[in-house]
């Protein structure tokens, strides 16, 4: 028999893919580029391309459509300083709803790639999101979470308890590709649903304050946090399996 395929969008390192993988789906991963650092890179056949310009209908053979779209700018306004309160401020101001479609394209452009799926496969073809707390001010209350991943859309009746929220301090980054975290650390974090990298942005130290936007040490330390935990990607892969 011919294995399900699986759809990754804003796929980024592929720790939704991993799961996929593991539980035996060909999977097709979708993403704005290629992320490649050192030994870490995305694990199935990529597709380099927006998901703004792509049409769901190509996908309706897939048995499963996951996605983690960019969560920068939902964390940054969730934090407590003058320029992210105003920023969510002038968001909100704006009652043509053109700032709020602007910061949540991404996101909506999951859902609708999901519904030109379904109308071209002529059934349901489930999906789950994921992204972080900050985004629930802005498309809705998430219907469960792994930790600090927040999850929308399909999710399962059944998921597994995580016994921890708290992400793991002390992210590095040394230019080499390699020393970004302990292995101890890297895999304990997969058990309990924790993000890699203590705070994005309040913590002086952290990767994302030290490095530029746009340098490759900083859009590593976003890849490697945004990494789907292994046991969550497992579980909703083998679900839908």
């Amino acid at each position: 028999m011919s294995k399900p395929i699986a759809i990754d969008l804003c796929c980024g390192l592929g720790g939704w893919t991993e799961g996929l993988l593991a539980e035996k789906y060909d999977v097709f991963g979708f993403d704005i580029e290629n992320h490649i650092y050192g030994e870490h890179r995305y694990p199935a056949q990529l597709i380099v391309q927006d998901i703004l310009t792509i049409h769901g209908s190509q996908f309706k053979d897939a048995a499963l459509i996951v996605a983690s779209p960019p969560c920068q700018e939902y964390s940054y306004m969730a934090m407590p300083w003058k320029l992210a309160k105003a920023k969510a401020a002038a968001i909100r101001a704006d009652h043509t709803g053109a700032a709020l479609e602007r910061l949540n394209r991404l996101f909506n452009a999951c859902f609708r790639i999901q519904r030109e799926a379904c109308e071209a496969a002529g059934r349901h073809i489930p999906m789950v999101v994921e992204n972080v707390r900050g985004a629930e001010p802005w498309v809705g209350r998430a219907k469960w979470k792994h930790g600090s991943f927040y999850l929308w859309g399909d999710i399962p009746a059944l998921m597994p308890v995580v016994m921890s929220a708290t992400k793991v301090p002390g992210f590095r980054f040394d230019g080499s590709g390699k020393s970004f975290q302990t292995a101890s650390v890297l895999h304990h974090s997969d058990d309990d649903g924790r993000k890699i990298g203590g705070d994005w942005f309040s913590d002086p130290k952290s990767t994302c304050r030290r490095h530029g936007s746009k340098s490759k040490g900083r859009k590593m330390a976003s890849a490697m946090i945004a990494k789907i935990p292994l046991p969550l990607s497992r579980h909703i892969a083998r679900v839908y399996r």
